[in-house]
This record gives structure tokens, sequence and C-alpha cells, in this order.
């Protein structure tokens, strides 16, 4: 069975007492350190393709250097759960990656994919003229053309057949929108749109270089002046953005 995009939660999959979790993309490995906290018996392998996890960890988690989207080498049927977040623009093959998880998945494992896009959108209009809205969605649009690593997953609703497609019989799809700062009325995707600010503002740059000069050809001072029209944008409340996950 599978699951698309979680809750502010570890996982939403009802995960009885799994003992081998594979974290896909770790990162920093925040969430398979907490993970491996929250389930002291479990082993958890967190896997990356830059060696940024801290060198401390528990002692049920492990951290691997690993290309998710080569062969994989865990062997079939055993993990209870495997775990995937953020990875948009990062995978060329997504059936071929979902298939070796459905191999080394045991049966009645889990998958978790949470996901959201490069698209920023309002659903009132009030993106003013001139935007930078609008060139930041054009940059990732052409960004994933000519890499052919899409940074469209969660507005393209391509996962969930994708899931099927490779073999997994139950697929359930958990659709958000994100809000970019602390314009929504209710407490909670006030307290949201907090965090979403709070990340944006932060990485917008982490986003941007590598795509703006590597891939498109900006210079380092162009894709600088974009992202300092993004994060008073960002900081706008008067702009209600948000982007799907």
């Amino acid at each position: 069975m599978t699951l698309l995009f979680h809750d502010d939660k570890l996982h939403i999959a009802p995960l009885a007492n799994p003992q081998n979790v594979l974290d896909i993309g770790t990162g920093t490995g925040i969430w398979a350190i907490d993970f491996a906290d929250e389930y002291p018996s479990a082993q958890v392998t967190g896997t990356d393709i830059s060696p940024i996890q801290p060198p401390w960890s528990p002692p049920n988690c492990k951290f691997e250097l690993d290309d998710a989207s080569l062969e994989w080498t865990f062997a079939d049927s055993s993990f209870d759960y495997v775990h995937i977040t953020q990875l948009m623009g990062s995978i060329e093959d997504w059936p071929k990656l979902y298939a070796q998880a459905y191999r080394c998945l045991k049966p009645g494992g889990w998958i978790e994919h949470t996901d959201f896009t490069g698209n920023v959108f309002t659903d009132d209009n009030s993106f003013p003229k001139d935007n930078p809205y609008e060139t930041w969605n054009k940059f990732f649009n052409q960004a994933g053309e000519i890499t052919g690593r899409s940074f469209h997953l969660a507005d393209e609703n391509v996962l969930a057949d994708w899931l099927r497609g490779v073999g997994f019989p139950k697929v359930h799809v958990h659709n958000y929108k994100i809000p970019i700062g602390q314009w929504p009325a209710e407490k909670k995707w006030k307290d949201v749109g907090a965090y979403s600010l709070a990340g944006l503002i932060a990485g917008v740059e982490g986003y941007a270089v590598f795509l703006g000069t590597e891939v498109l050809g900006w210079k380092i001072e162009e894709v600088q002046v974009l992202c300092a029209k993004m994060r008073t944008a960002m900081m706008n409340p008067k702009i209600h953005a948000y982007y799907p996950a």
C-alpha cells in the first residue's frame, strides 16, 4: 500500500512495529534521526548523494552515500517502510525508482512520498503586475525541461499513476496548498505559512543558483537579483501566494 504527501508528522502510514526503514534523499538526515528516536527498535538507513549528515546519530540510524536513481543494491523484501521527501528536480525516471522501492518492500510494507512544486500560485489574483513569481515559475519550468527532471511533481498529478503502474495496489493522495507567509486567516495555516516563509527566505538562493548559472546560463548577479525580488514578494502580506504539495 502507498501514501503520498504527509501532514505535520513524521509519517501518516499506519506503522505498527517497523523494523527496517529506508529514507531516500535523506539530506541532513534530520527525518531519519527523528524517526530512529521515535522507533528505537527499528533500523533506519538514510541515503543521499551528498555526505552532509551529522557525524552523530542514534545507534539504530545509519547513513550511506548512494544515488537513488541508479540500481538499488538492497535485498528484495527487506524494508517495512520507504520514505521519500522533497526530491523534485532530482529524479529523471520516477517509475524506475518506484519499481525498485516496490521490489525492496516487504509484503504489506508502505512507501510514503512527500513533494511539492516549483510553481507558485494565487487564488485571488493578488499577484501585482511585473511580480517575480511569474519569472520564478518560468525559471523552474525551463530548468525541468532542460534537465528532464520535473520540478512540478505536486501539480502534474502523475505520481499516483506511476505508483499503480509498478504494482502498488492502493494509493492514497493528500493534496495541500502550502501558504507563503502568515496571510491565511486560520491559525493552523498561518503557522504553516510562517514556517514555509522562513524556509524559503533562507533557501531561495539554494534552489536557484545552480539551476540559474549551470543549467539556464544566467549570470550569478541575475540570479541574485531574482532571489532578492522573491524575498521581497514573499514577505509582502498582501500577496496571497502558495505552492501545491
